[in-house]
């Protein structure tokens, strides 16, 4: 693909600029959760705890790797929706960032932690029903949508019980220091240890939701890059040359390796023939066919070609795998492993000045417009004011629960697990009626109605605006 024309760089901006605003809107919306801890225990004052998540949320993206960020790029049929053109692929990606920032907007307005995931989630799915509706082909990649959404759903279950049992232990092993069981004194501060566990906790949430939902930002920042220059940035082109920020837009500093891509499938082959299994043979025969196409004619649909025929074949060997004795060779099957993250490593990627960009939008984000969320959490789950305890364990149990989620690559609610892990807590105190009814159906309805809105608003947006293009 050549350089975009006049409009369309405009409308390439915008984008980058939407999903910039999409990921600081996240910032504030759902890192409000990391510090409402620190801020109602009087362990930080607001500026700091805003400023220490920040921060935190920063380093999070840059260092948690792209799992969860190419989870969110293979939601959509992003080969099949190539072929409609430029304009088209403009009004999905305008549909589906207005979707989700209005969404994450209004809720952030009325107090509402809602999740910025499931706001997400939904925008996506009404694109893709919308595009399946309209132009036929594949939809929603439902399997990879059921796996995402069992874990939005499972992990606040998670917290919600973890930080029950979690209290109890606490109040066994704890039981001789009555103060972390009792709202703190206005305007003292907690003992240095406590003090040292609730930093410690806010940092690993802070930390943890940069790593999994600034991983989001990343992918559909990937989303739209392939979108408008599947050439450059379909398949891992390595490195940019150097330059102004156009320059390492538009100019591939080193193109796809074609002959170590083969030398991966080569060796993969070899090991399936050593280990008597030739289930394969089909998708590697197609993936080299594609391949020889490359050299012929490089070109973005070619591309999105072999990325389509990489995933295919590692998929399906991955999910081979796990079969018992389905290899009995070991040593042909380590080097088959080792040869497929060879190939993925083609097609799960982000140039770091994405992740960098995303990075400084969610860092920036978390430290603008924190307050509303932050006393909903705060005030408005308990009837009581957070005790130290009650801090800690939320804290605790939101920061392992997504970290652990990260490294299995799932993404998950931030929002919704530290608010689940806080109303366990309060629960774990004087029982459910401990909790505020009106805050908890608020959470509710706001849960159950994200991903309908979303998928009608994203999906009614693409056909309004298809309209026009």
């Amino acid at each position: 693909m050549g350089d975009l024309s006049t409009i369309s760089f405009i409308c390439f901006i915008l984008c980058i600029l939407a999903v910039c605003a999409f990921e600081f809107v996240n910032g504030f919306h759902d890192t409000a959760n990391a510090v409402a801890t620190v801020i109602y225990t009087g362990t930080l004052q607001p500026q700091q705890a805003v400023i220490w998540a920040g921060f935190w949320n920063f380093v999070g993206v840059c260092t948690g790797g792209v799992t969860v960020a190419m989870g969110i790029v293979k939601l959509l049929p992003i080969a099949d929706m190539m072929g409609l053109g430029l304009n088209a692929n403009i009004a999905m990606i305008f549909a589906m960032l207005i979707s989700a920032i209005f969404w994450n907007v209004f809720t952030w307005y009325y107090g509402i932690p809602c999740s910025s995931s499931h706001t997400l989630f939904g925008s996506l799915i009404g694109i893709g029903i919308a595009f399946q509706a309209l132009h036929g082909g594949d939809g929603p990649n439902w399997t990879k949508l059921g796996e995402t959404l069992m874990s939005l759903l499972l992990s606040p279950m998670v917290g919600f019980a973890l930080a029950i049992v979690l209290m109890y232990l606490f109040r066994v092993f704890f039981k001789n220091n009555p103060s972390l069981f009792q709202a703190p004194a206005k305007g003292s501060k907690p003992p240095i240890w406590i003090r040292a566990f609730l930093i410690a906790t806010c940092t690993g949430v802070s930390y943890s939701h940069g790593s999994n939902d600034g991983q989001k930002g990343v992918g559909l920042m990937m989303i739209i890059l392939m979108m408008f220059m599947p050439f450059q940035f379909a398949l891992n082109t390595n490195d940019f040359t150097q330059g102004s920020f156009a320059s390492k837009v538009f100019t591939v500093g080193k193109s796809f390796n074609l002959a170590d891509c083969e030398a991966s499938l080569a060796k993969i082959e070899a090991n399936l023939a050593a280990s008597g299994n030739a289930s394969f043979t089909k998708e590697i025969t197609e993936l080299k066919e594609k391949l020889t196409l490359l050299k012929t004619e490089d070109n973005g649909k070619n591309r999105f070609q072999v990325r389509k025929k990489i995933q295919k074949l590692t998929k399906n060997m991955g999910e081979e795998f796990k079969k018992v004795d389905a290899f009995k060779d070991k040593a042909a099957l380590k080097t088959m492993k080792a040869e497929i993250k060879t190939l993925t490593d083609y097609t799960d990627w982000a140039p770091v000045w994405v992740i960098a960009l995303i990075s400084l939008s969610l860092g920036i984000g978390t430290m603008i417009g924190w307050k509303r969320i932050v006393v909903t959490i705060g005030e408005k789950i308990g009837k009581t004011h957070l005790t130290y305890a009650q801090g800690m364990v939320a804290e605790l149990m939101a920061a392992s629960t997504i970290q652990l989620s990260t490294w299995l690559g799932k993404p998950v609610s931030t929002t919704h697990i530290l608010s689940s892990a806080i109303a366990g807590t309060m629960v774990a105190g004087s029982g459910v009626k401990n909790l505020q009814p009106e805050t908890i159906r608020n959470i509710g309805v706001a849960w159950v109605l994200t991903l309908p809105v979303t998928i009608l608003v994203s999906g009614g947006l693409y056909w309004l605006f298809s309209l026009f293009v």
